[in-house]
């Protein structure tokens, strides 16, 4: 099976460095963060989505936030994450049954790059999807369609691990099935209502679901 993952709430808890990297670039750009209530649902869309509520728009001050944020994730916001519990025994288990293993993430290619390359499993993942540096949308159904075209590997021996509903919509777009975690940044609601095909409480129920026959 080809097991495709989110990054941010599926793999890694990176809400602390998320949350300093925001706080740190709307300052710069002399604007107040929201509440934490609110930049728990910034993760998963592409930041100059969250950035352009906040700043009305701005492009100008957009893209000085943006800047702002990658020059602290290169010096520390990269590190500033730890790994779920169970997550890399999973994903051993996963690799050394032979399923196939990539990350699908809405974090741009030069922030994923180095968390996966310092992550004790990371190797263990054979590609990387991540949008380019300009990217202003949550492109997830187009980057599962790129890791079925690469893998050259059918859709319905396919399944796609996220916490969030871009996860879950862009596995749906592809016909895809859904995987939604329930202990990253989404709720049961949000995955229900995208299409979710399972609900798990721990990463080892994956492991479970793709040893399991190819079912509706």
């Amino acid at each position: 099976m080809l097991v495709l993952f989110d990054l941010d709430g599926t793999l890694i808890d990176s809400e602390i460095g998320i949350f300093a990297g925001v706080r740190h670039s709307l300052a710069s750009v002399g604007a107040e963060a929201p509440d934490d209530t609110i930049l728990r649902s910034w993760i998963g869309p592409p930041l100059r989505v969250s950035f352009g509520e906040v700043l009305d728009g701005d492009s100008i001050r957009v893209e000085a936030a943006v800047a702002a944020y990658s020059q602290r994730f290169r010096e520390i916001g990269w590190s500033e994450h730890t790994v779920y519990d169970g997550v890399a025994d999973t994903i051993a288990t996963l690799a050394g049954a032979g399923h196939r293993l990539a990350v699908v993430t809405s974090k741009v290619r030069a922030h994923a790059e180095p968390i996966l390359a310092h992550l004790p499993f990371g190797h263990l993942f054979e590609r990387l999807y991540a949008p380019g540096p300009a990217t202003a949308h949550s492109e997830k159904a187009e980057m599962i369609a790129a890791a079925l075209a690469d893998f050259g590997h059918p859709a319905d021996d396919t399944i796609m691990v996220g916490d969030r509903r871009f996860d879950i919509e862009g596995a749906v777009a592809n016909r895809v099935r859904g995987v939604g975690v329930l202990w990253g940044f989404g709720d049961r609601d949000e995955l229900e209502k995208a299409g979710a095909w399972r609900m798990i409480q721990a990463p080892a129920e994956i492991t479970l679901l793709a040893d399991a026959p190819i079912a509706s």
